[in-house]
């Protein structure tokens, strides 16, 4: 089945392209279903790839999906055009009367700011805590899952003496959790940060479940007890380039910049990027949508 998005939503296009089953609002109108309502918290700086990288991945399924965008008020959105921002977006409290399926909480590349120094922190810990009443599940992305685990569970990031960049082999750990179903015992998936939060602080925590580690990238999958939270690490939706421009910018910039770990053939940034992680991502976010969506919201929204 579909993810259902606006008509004019540049990523329905790019998608099409790519073969990717993607339906107009005005065709699924149509259509006599419930489908799952998600809300994209976007906290990245370019709104508009954002939202193409998780689309792609949410179409996977069989599941029909309903996806909003949202967008923090106490923040300046210098790299989105103002009118994709009028036309696409919310703000929370355009939202926050209603209730979801799921809410996904995407990364930010801020992390070596404490929580409480990021402008929109006080608005993003009152969207954590609607969550709590308002969504199903709720997915976090690299900085967000740092963020969640933060202020859900008092959990610390810690800097890294060199950024984290490529692309990292992982175990599993709960090979029984539906989230992992499917899984082989070891993947690849990406990651692009230069904090990280500790897997014995992790394990330690009651309210906390580790499905995922990797020796070079430390904690990936994290769940709560009570399977509502989803907290991941890396960025298993990017596409086959998106460490390459990430490269190639701070190159440029005249950065200090390593080569992503196996991400390019022979190590050389001159050959085209390797795809180890997308059989991965797109499983993820299935079973995130069948195991802790789909199979636990209600079919009335508001009963929660």
């Amino acid at each position: 089945m579909p993810v259902n998005i606006p008509d004019t939503l540049p990523a329905k296009a790019l998608l099409e392209a790519e073969n990717v089953f993607v339906m107009g609002e005005s065709r699924a109108s149509s259509q006599d279903i419930r489908p799952l309502r998600i809300l994209i918290l976007n906290l990245m700086p370019l709104k508009i790839v954002t939202e193409s990288h998780l689309l792609r991945v949410l179409s996977n399924s069989p599941l029909q999906v309903e996806v909003e965008l949202l967008m923090t008020s106490m923040h300046a959105h210098r790299n989105t055009p103002e009118e994709h921002l009028v036309a696409f977006y919310n703000t929370f409290k355009e939202v926050k009367d209603r209730f979801f399926d799921g809410l996904i909480i995407t990364g930010a590349p801020i992390e070596l700011l404490d929580f409480e120094q990021v402008t929109y922190w006080p608005e993003l810990c009152e969207i954590m805590e609607w969550s709590k009443t308002h969504v199903t599940s709720t997915f976090h992305i690299c900085w967000g899952a740092q963020a969640g685990m933060y202020y859900h569970y008092g959990v610390k990031k810690y800097e890294l003496d060199k950024k984290v960049f490529g692309v990292f082999d992982h175990n599993v750990i709960v090979p029984t959790e539906p989230l992992l179903r499917g899984f082989d015992d070891s993947f690849f998936a990406p990651h692009s940060r230069y904090t990280e939060v500790r897997v014995p602080e992790i394990n330690k925590n009651p309210g906390l479940i580790l499905l995922s580690e990797s020796a070079m990238a430390g904690a990936y999958l994290v769940m709560s007890e009570d399977r509502r939270q989803i907290f991941v690490t890396g960025h298993p939706e990017y596409d086959q380039n998106t460490l390459a421009e990430e490269y190639w910018r701070d190159v440029n910039k005249g950065m200090e910049i390593a080569v992503p770990d196996n991400y390019y053939p022979d190590n050389n940034p001159e050959n085209s990027p390797r795809v180890s992680w997308r059989s991965h991502a797109h499983l993820l976010y299935s079973n995130w949508l069948n195991y802790y969506v789909y199979q636990s919201t209600p079919y009335t929204l508001g009963e929660l």
